[in-house]
């Protein structure tokens, strides 16, 4: 036995396996498309789905896999996967083939994905591949490792975008997926609602629910029951269930119109329930999110005399119960965004005992510790979630992200949390490209699954969560992702008025673009913004070549946003401000990202969200005329 070299590239996982032994030799194997040599044909099926390949019956004395797995637990995903000990396998690479052992189908799929990684980077070798003698043991962190996807925040993705994402997702063990709904599932009753959205339907759900299944990904019902729901309550059909149609604050920020549905109304739990008996037989996970976050708008409409009388967190959890018992009824269990009970302590005995938490943060400071504490202390099952960092950025945040997801990653563990669910969100446009959502969720990956070592290295991200045959777009994409994070940490203000600290929840560069000409310009100096467009224009003439044409594609686009951003910024803040020949250079430039934005957005997303995206564009683009 001898320890893994830097040159051992085909042995870069992700996500890190808890122990690998590199031994003496290799095994060459077919080539791709030559028919994977198997020995047990019970498992063919598993094996070819996870692996991506075809396979074959093993001639005797040929390398091939074998697998062992304890016959009493050869069932589908079931529920028998929610334990660390059924996700637990061992695999090991011989000069006599390839053995697989696990307790449960969960872990040879695990052990199978782990085999598809190591022949992917595998040399070939005369027609063969030449894979390296290893023997791995490896268990998770978590049981549920999951991701959230956005897809009411106008990008609903494509089928093939979709299943592509699936396989890719559970090639680097991540196996739970949610796509978040407001209002883009084609409901039979809504269609005034989700017209036009290119909504998801019940049929395309089951195929992607299936398809889930087959590599061992749970896909979860989601569907926000309470507030969120503004696109059901601007109809005359389902207005009358709002909260109020009047003024209202989010945090410290005025609002108008509905948010939420009217907790104390039973016309909202009529409503609720018409959801879930449409959507819930869709899916075969037992597990519902429900949402309930961010009710700001509670008390000051139709609740108010509740709320004076009995207080908020009262009202809320009163509905949020009266919601679990609807979900209970239908033999599903929920889970709820756990912000609005965790801003209040004390109310936390009053949420129902199956339901399941999940306490969500997006920054390095998100209390995750104090959360998995409190949520303990009070014996309620709890998920952590942090974020992605990548939306109402452009480059995303890379420090932010890594902070965060390591944060969430060590407190849950420490505290019992038994699912891991990053959240990729949508916010202003949903104009982030999936390149920096990928990456983020290689990381989310190796966090969750081997949270002791929660840094994932940018080589294995490359590799394995963006397919990138260079190993070189992660690094770039972490490089790219810190270009204005001076910026970031002095302008606060951009965003809380009075506030001159950390940005939060965004960039600076993309908050910026969407003020007005002479708004905010006295916060960030100047000399720092013209830094952060010096470095990307530095990033911008360095893309990696050898990544995939659409990947350098959507590269080339995000330095395109990102330094128009960023010198529109620069320039407002000099003296003299914006002059009649930058607005007309400018305002080109925009026009050619709205053209590439929407060329690129029918690759993977449908039609429908598109003109909505392109509109927060088109307000910066009225703004060099209307301004002038």
């Amino acid at each position: 036995m001898r320890t893994m070299s830097a040159s051992d590239h085909q042995l870069v996982l992700l996500p890190t396996p808890r122990r690998l032994e590199r031994r003496e030799g290799y095994v060459r194997v077919p080539a791709f498309g030559g028919g994977f040599p198997v020995r047990d044909q019970a498992m063919r099926e598993i094996v070819e789905s996870c692996l991506g390949e075809s396979t074959r019956q093993a001639n005797p004395g040929e390398p091939a896999i074998d697998c062992r797995v304890k016959r009493g637990l050869m069932r589908g995903l079931g529920d028998g996967w929610r334990s660390i000990g059924s996700q637990r396998y061992s695999l090991t690479i011989s000069d006599q083939g390839i053995v697989v052992d696990a307790d449960h189908v969960a872990g040879l799929r695990l052990a199978i994905f782990t085999l598809r990684q190591l022949l992917a980077t595998a040399p070939r070798d005369g027609g063969r591949r030449r894979l390296a003698c290893v023997h791995i043991e490896d268990e998770p962190s978590f049981a549920a490792r999951g991701v959230m996807l956005d897809v009411s925040r106008t990008r609903v993705p494509t089928m093939a975008q979709l299943f592509e994402t699936v396989e890719r997702l559970a090639s680097i063990k991540l196996n739970h997926l949610q796509l978040y709904t407001e209002h883009t599932f084609a409901y039979s009753f809504a269609e005034e609602v989700w017209r036009g959205c290119g909504p998801m339907t019940p049929d395309e759900i089951r195929r992607l629910d299936e398809h889930c299944a087959r590599l061992g990904v749970e896909l979860s019902a989601n569907q926000n029951c309470f507030g969120h729901l503004h696109a059901w309550l601007n109809t005359p059909k389902f207005g009358p269930l709002a909260e109020t149609h009047g003024d209202w604050m989010f945090d410290i920020w005025p609002r108008r119109g509905p948010h939420s549905i009217c907790p104390t109304d039973p016309a909202s739990d009529r409503f609720v329930a018409s959801l879930l008996d449409e959507l819930l037989p869709c899916f075969s996970s037992p597990l519902v999110n429900v949402g309930c976050d961010e009710t700001y708008d509670i008390a000051f409409g139709r609740s108010k005399d509740a709320v004076a009388s009995r207080g908020r967190a009262a009202v809320y959890l009163d509905f949020v119960s009266r919601i679990d018992a609807l979900v209970r009824a239908r033999g599903r269990r929920a889970m709820f965004w756990g912000d609005i009970a965790l801003s209040h302590p004390e109310s936390i005995a009053g949420v129902p005992p199956e339901i399941i938490a999940l306490a969500w943060g997006y920054e390095p400071q998100s209390p995750f510790d104090q959360w998995g504490r409190t949520l303990r202390e009070h014996g309620r099952e709890a998920w952590v979630c942090p974020g992605t960092s990548t939306w109402r950025t452009i480059t995303s945040r890379t420090k932010e992200r890594r902070e965060n997801i390591n944060n969430a990653a060590r407190a849950g563990a420490a505290y019992g949390a038994t699912g891991f669910l990053v959240c990729d969100w949508g916010d202003t446009g949903h104009q982030q490209q999936w390149p920096m959502t990928m990456n983020a969720l290689g990381h989310a990956a190796q966090a969750a699954w081997n949270t002791p070592n929660p840094d994932s290295a940018p080589i294995a991200r490359s590799m394995h969560a963006l397919g990138d045959a260079s190993a070189t777009l992660a690094a770039y994409i972490d490089e790219l992702g810190d270009a204005d994070l001076p910026l970031r940490e002095t302008c606060g203000e951009l965003s809380r008025p009075g506030k001159p600290s950390r940005l939060l929840n965004q960039s600076a560069i993309f908050i910026d673009m969407h003020k007005k000409f002479d708004e905010d310009t006295h916060v960030g100096d100047v000399r720092e913004w013209d830094g952060t467009l010096e470095r990307l224009r530095g990033l911008a003439s360095r893309i990696p070549g050898g990544i995939s044409p659409l990947a350098s594609d959507e590269m080339n686009h995000t330095l395109d946003v990102a330094t128009f951003a960023a010198e529109r910024g620069a320039i407002r803040r000099r003296t003299g401000g914006m002059v009649a020949s930058d607005r007309a250079r400018l305002s080109e430039r925009l026009r050619a990202i709205m053209d590439e934005h929407a060329r690129l957005w029918r690759i993977r997303s449908r039609e429908g969200g598109l003109s909505q995206s392109l509109a927060f564009y088109r307000q910066i683009l009225d703004r060099f005329e209307v301004e002038s």
